[in-house]
């Protein structure tokens, strides 16, 4: 039975991560709760009455019981605990983004390589019946060469935890950028085949965070990173992908999308509608897959997921070295926005 230590008992972690590791209740035990606000962390702990509870994560990461740490803290956060953990002996699942810069993210990844054990940052986007469908055929090379792509998450209005630590870039390292970003920029790359970033150009704008709400105050609180950027990144195989992201837009409604152009097909991702385009004797052909309904959420396959990989079942889908480059990249659009020029990888 693995033994798991979660650190940040939050939202994320209350209804995405205690679900997976629960789903998981046959091989996993959760047996030590953390957040620095322990109120939190002992109000989580009630269902769990043998629970250990600390508001320190270097008290639980000293627990020699524990196999497994567990990772929902401010983003700025991650980067510490995942190399404490990695170095006392433990594996890491920790939640997106993997740091808040490419120096931490490195340094976690050399953490997990000298350590021996596995860490894994939540990437559940790839878990999706039409996700995993679309790696299938693109492997498969039904698709052809993946050539120019774009992807996007924008919002009308949805700014998360105004003036809390979403919108403080010390804790948060930015915005949508870094929020919803890397959800979107990793599934693109992951589908097109893991090609390396070689240069991105971006723009970033904070035009929402001094307006009113509707009953006409603004919120009181930090507001210090960007609510859209928008850029583009080249890829060492010569491939592109356009990208574009927002708490708050003018726009006729919210849409997550996802796109690419293949010589022998493309395919179109919107609001988890998948859409393929092909040809067939001269004849253009639209096609709209139907899938069954998942058999669980794709937080909890991901976690799922990575259990099986610490028990030596599946081989990592993620690895250590694309945190870091989604980490590059988006910290090269927030440096191009700022210079005002591309930036080399």
């Amino acid at each position: 039975m693995l033994k798991v230590g979660a650190v940040g008992t939050g939202g994320i972690f209350r209804w995405a991560h205690l679900p997976g590791w629960l789903a998981c209740k046959d091989e996993v035990e959760i047996v030590a709760f953390c957040d620095a606000f322990k109120a939190s962390a002992e109000a989580v702990a009630k269902d769990f009455p043998d629970a250990k509870v600390y508001d320190d994560y270097r008290e639980l990461i000293a627990d020699p019981s524990i196999d497994i740490v567990g990772i929902g803290t401010p983003n700025v956060y991650h980067s510490e605990i995942a190399i404490a953990a990695l170095r006392a002996g433990k594996h890491v699942f920790c939640e997106k983004p993997d740091a808040v810069n490419p120096v931490e993210a490195q340094k976690m990844a050399d953490a997990a390589r000298e350590s021996g054990k596995l860490l894994m940052t939540m990437r559940n986007n790839r878990f999706s019946e039409e996700a995993k469908f679309v790696k299938r055929i693109a492997d498969e090379g039904q698709l052809g060469e993946l050539y120019m792509g774009r992807c996007g998450w924008i919002r009308r209005r949805g700014i998360p935890g105004r003036g809390g630590w979403f919108t403080t870039k010390e804790l948060s390292g930015g915005g949508p950028l870094i929020d919803l970003g890397v959800h979107m920029i990793d599934l693109a790359i992951w589908l097109a085949g893991n090609p390396k970033p070689v240069t991105v150009s971006g723009s970033t704008y904070r035009k929402f965070a001094d307006r009113p709400d509707a009953d006409g105050k603004i919120p009181e609180g930090t507001f210090d990173v960007e609510d859209l950027a928008a850029g583009f990144i080249r890829f060492d195989n010569g491939a592109s992908l356009q990208i574009e992201f927002s708490w708050a837009s003018n726009v006729e409604e919210e849409k997550k999308f996802l796109e690419w152009r293949g010589t022998e097909g493309g395919f179109s991702l919107v609001n988890d509608k998948l859409k393929l385009f092909t040809e067939n004797g001269g004849v253009l052909i639209d096609q709209q897959p139907k899938f069954p309904e998942a058999a669980v959420p794709q937080h909890t396959a991901n976690i799922r997921h990575f259990v099986e990989c610490v028990l030596g079942r599946e081989r990592p889908i993620f690895t250590p070295d694309q945190g870091v480059d989604m980490i590059k990249i988006l910290s090269a659009i927030y440096e191009s926005a700022e210079l005002g020029r591309e930036i080399k990888l």
